[in-house]
């Protein structure tokens, strides 16, 4: 019941199977390890409650691993521009992809069919997958790290990746710290169809109860994300659908006419978590599991995929003899992507607590920092070309 790899990702998510899939033909040996079986796509094609906005770099490195080109394209929505208010009238930020020399800005994607596209082609390489399965040990040694999984098989590996989300029970286990900072808000999620095309464009309103986004999703709907206080949060789950939609529209100034529920509201804890190493010897995290943000921006999970991107980059790169779980190895990745983690957690938990204060000096200055950048064209294509990779 011992078997032999090189690599074993536990966490068969987005971004550990997006990595398995960059690592293809690297001459690795591969496992994937994952507790919950896929959930199956619903047969009356109901849109996902829980969608994505992925970067044109995610796309591009979606693309190269196979699953791009598998997701049914009638499903997808371009973002070619972007609406920001803030909670002054007169304070207004808008981004064209146009305007930047770019043909989008975002694409808009399901959870759920991004998942069956990446199994769909992780199918085409040699990677052995575990599922459902469930691990019970992991032991690192000087020269390997071995995985006991719930059957009794044990799988021995020169690396360890954890890909298994926010609550990383390999991060745990590894010792790694985590400094949480809770932000007492819910993210409140639901599909929309709107009475107004939305015309390829995402909304997004910096309110003092919280920030409320509204995603363009294919033909007249759209997918919202309202990052809202526990308490007010809850009040908005448990509304029936008319009287939510109802409040979305107010809260959106009846920007796309009347709304209606199309896919039935859910919430999840926000907060922000900020782990104090990314790698140990034989080691290294990736996704959720080495950083949590804010949503605010949406770049969660593009964060994940550039850590897939960089990491399978590092090891491919580590010549035919080296080590994949030699520490030195592993730093690279590390410094490689503390940079950008960092820039994304301070902007991202700098701008929710801008918002979210009631301070007179502070309503000013946020709203007054929103009619300034859009008026620096040169700003918005820096910032615009920073977010698509």
């Amino acid at each position: 019941m011992r078997h032999e790899f090189d690599v074993v990702i536990i966490g068969g998510g987005l971004v550990g199977l997006s990595l398995a899939r960059a690592l293809a033909g690297s001459g690795l040996r591969q496992a994937l390890i994952e507790q919950q079986p896929p959930a199956p796509l619903p047969a009356d094609a109901l849109w996902d409650g829980r969608i994505y906005a992925l970067s044109p770099g995610s796309a591009a490195f979606l693309e190269g691993c196979g699953a791009w080109q598998r997701l049914p394209q009638e499903r997808v929505a371009r973002v070619e521009a972007m609406r920001v208010y803030g909670d002054d009238p007169g304070a207004r930020l808008e981004f064209s992809a146009y305007d930047a020399g770019l043909r989008e800005l975002a694409f808009i994607v399901e959870n759920r069919r991004l998942q069956l596209a990446l199994r769909e082609a992780a199918r085409e390489q040699d990677l052995r997958v575990y599922c459902p399965a469930g691990w019970t040990a992991l032991e690192f040694s000087a020269d390997h790290v071995a995985v006991r999984l719930e059957d009794g098989a044990e799988l021995v590996a020169r690396l360890v990746i954890g890909a298994d989300g926010a609550e990383s029970r390999v991060r745990a286990h590894a010792g790694i710290a985590v400094r949480p900072s809770d932000y007492h808000q819910l993210g409140v999620v639901a599909n929309f169809s709107c009475e107004k095309p939305h015309r390829d464009t995402a909304f997004q309103w910096f309110r003092r109860d919280g920030v409320l986004a509204l995603l363009p999703l294919p033909g007249n709907r759209v997918s919202m994300v309202w990052s809202i206080a526990e308490e007010r949060g809850r009040g908005l789950l448990a509304q029936p659908d008319a009287a939510l939609a109802a409040e979305v529209e107010s809260a959106s100034s009846g920007t796309l006419g009347a709304l209606q529920v199309i896919t039935p509201a859910a919430g999840f804890p926000l907060k922000l978590q900020r782990v104090t190493q990314f790698t140990k010897p034989r080691l290294a995290l990736v996704g959720d599991a080495a950083h949590n943000v804010h949503p605010l921006a949406g770049q969660g999970v593009n964060l994940g995929f550039r850590d897939a991107r960089v990491l399978a980059r590092v090891l491919r790169e580590r010549g035919p003899q080296g080590d994949c779980g030699d520490y030195a190895l592993l730093r690279r990745y590390e410094r490689a992507r503390r940079e950008d983690v960092l820039a994304m957690e301070v902007a991202t938990h700098g701008l929710q607590k801008l918002f979210n204060s009631d301070a007179v000096f502070l309503t000013g200055a946020r709203n007054l920092g929103l009619k300034l950048v859009d008026r620096q064209p040169w700003l918005k294509n820096f910032l615009v070309h920073h977010a698509i990779a």
